[in-house]
């Protein structure tokens, strides 16, 4: 690793060893980047040093912002992180919002000014905000007034962040207006640590991928560039939050690459998703599955769209789904697995190559190989675990799990693929427990947990149920407790409550009350059995 340009060093230090990295490979043209590297720099005042200051840069439905205007509050907010706050390069620093311009300004401030931003989900609750500013020691944060309930609770309990600031009810926007709008960005290193993007996994426990400010450029001059190939005049719109990484790709870091311009919505229900891409003459939309499904059932016209790429990932996109947008729009979606661990997507297909059922081949940049448990690579046809390199990697903050995403230098991705003779890749299905529902990785041990929190819950086991909409719903098979009778009610009562502990997405929108759970006979959970019990009970269902 190069020289840093952080005063705080604690991400660096607690990196995975060397050896325990993926192999890196910058095979293509565009990865050669300079030592000394700012991404901020490189995705904004590069824009306005073109003399594109003027062009559209950030913008919802009441204003939009030019490069030049954008770069101007990105400068003075940066002067607030620096002089108010105390911040100095290798802080990280919290952000807590809903998709808008003001969530992508403190973005970009924090990495401008040398931070290291770690964007989380709007909807988390205080404990699970508790254990991110744990792990990631995080003493800085800028957050949306309206979702500060549950950060000043997490403050409470931990004493971090010990530094916040909150935009919306004009305090944060006070101290930006005072300040001068000029801003030497910070001297960072190409391979100095730009983000923190935590995932869950399957256990609960939040795992921090750490990527650098090359990263943020690598998936820009890989996958956008080859696959979705913008132009200055595209507007890039769409409904995953900023904290996902498909979210921060798709709505921030491509559109400023290539000097277009992003259209972002606080909430994009299918609903109300029509009629926003009309208004906002979005041609670029980032969205799942479900939400492409439930759009079909929405639209009794077809709209007036300047569509010209649909892109899905986060689940699998159903052949059906595929089918029946391009039957009814026209349009094919382009379809794409990607990993928090590896930043976005690595398979993928331009538009003129996609095909139903199909994810695609490896972007450029990456290599990808299907292989059985000893690393061997399966022939055409025979599915096993996808492993991939290039560019990204894995690079967990202080993980020991680092020794089971990355092996024999690749990156271990836990799907389950088919290559097929002509070299693309086929999803069969998911290779751990993580219930993923409309795009959402849900953690099945962590609802648990909250469950067994309620006084009517003895025992319980949660695991993803088949749905036609969602890919998977949260099911929870549960034991009353004594005292408390199977009910209806009792059910809505535990799915509030889950729904007050943890993000709301996380309920369980299926819940059946047992005797007993199946278990092995030193007493571990069989969720293999209510897996089967679930889909046997949705096959059931369907016929």
């Amino acid at each position: 690793m190069s020289r840093s340009g952080h005063v705080d060093t604690f991400v660096r230090d607690r990196l995975p060893p060397p050896e325990l990295w993926p192999e890196l490979r910058f095979d293509v043209s565009e990865l050669h980047y300079p030592e000394r590297l700012n991404a901020a720099v490189e995705l904004l005042h590069r824009q306005v040093e073109g003399g594109d200051g003027a062009r559209p840069c950030l913008a919802d439905l009441a204003r939009e912002l030019r490069y030049e205007e954008v770069l101007s509050a990105v400068n003075r907010l940066a002067r607030v992180l620096v002089e108010d706050m105390g911040l100095v390069p290798g802080n990280r620093v919290l952000l807590r919002g809903f998709n808008g311009p003001m969530l992508a300004l403190a973005w970009l401030a924090v990495l401008t000014a040398g931070g290291i931003a770690v964007t989380t989900m709007p909807l988390l609750r205080r404990l699970e905000l508790a254990k991110i500013v744990t792990k990631a020691a995080i003493d800085h944060a800028l957050c949306d007034v309206r979702l500060a309930d549950e950060l000043q609770a997490c403050r409470q309990e931990t004493g971090r962040p010990r530094r916040l600031l909150l935009w919306g009810g004009g305090e944060l926007e006070a101290r930006m207006a005072s300040k001068p709008d000029d801003f030497r960005p910070a001297d960072t290193a190409a391979d100095d640590p730009a983000i923190i993007a935590f995932t869950s996994g399957t256990t609960g426990e939040p795992k921090g991928c750490v990527h650098f400010h090359r990263d943020l450029l690598a998936v820009c001059d890989t996958y956008a560039r080859t696959i979705l190939r913008p132009t200055p005049e595209d507007r890039f719109s769409g409904t995953p939050p900023l904290g996902f990484t498909y979210g921060l790709g798709g709505l921030l870091l491509f559109p400023l690459r290539f000097g277009a311009s992003a259209v972002m919505a606080e909430s994009l229900p299918p609903e109300r998703l029509p009629a926003f891409l009309e208004a906002s003459g979005a041609t670029v939309l980032f969205t799942a599955p479900t939400a492409y499904r439930a759009m079909l059932k929405e639209m009794m016209a077809l709209p007036a769209w300047r569509l010209r790429l649909c892109v899905s990932a986060g689940e699998t996109l159903p052949a059906a789904t595929f089918e029946a947008w391009r039957a009814r729009t026209g349009l094919v979606i382009v379809d794409g697995i990607g990993a928090t661990e590896m930043l976005h997507i690595f398979i993928s297909a331009p538009p003129e190559e996609a095909r139903p059922g199909i994810t695609g081949r490896p972007v450029a940049g990456y290599v990808a190989e299907v292989v059985d448990e000893d690393f061997r690579p399966c022939p055409p046809g025979v599915p096993g675990r996808l492993v991939v390199k290039g560019p990204t990697g894995c690079r967990y903050l202080d993980d020991p799990r680092q020794r089971d995403y990355v092996q024999w230098g690749w990156n271990v991705t836990g799907d389950t693929y088919v290559r097929d003779e002509d070299g693309r890749f086929r999803y069969v299905a998911r290779a751990d427990d993580l219930i993923v529902s409309a795009g959402y990785n849900i953690a099945g041990p962590e609802v648990e947990a909250a469950l067994l929190a309620h006084p009517a819950v003895a025992e319980c086991g949660v695991v993803g149920a088949p749905d036609p909409d969602r890919g998977q719903v949260v099911m929870a098979w549960i034991v009353p407790a004594p005292g408390f009778e199977p009910s209806e009610a009792l059910a809505r009562t535990l799915q509030e409550h889950v729904k007050q502990t943890l993000a709301p997405y996380k309920y369980p929108r299926r819940i059946r009350f047992v005797d007993a759970l199946p278990k092995t006979q030193t007493g571990k959970l069989q969720r293999f059995r209510l897996r089967q019990m679930a889909r046997a009970e949705a096959g059931e269902a369907q016929t």
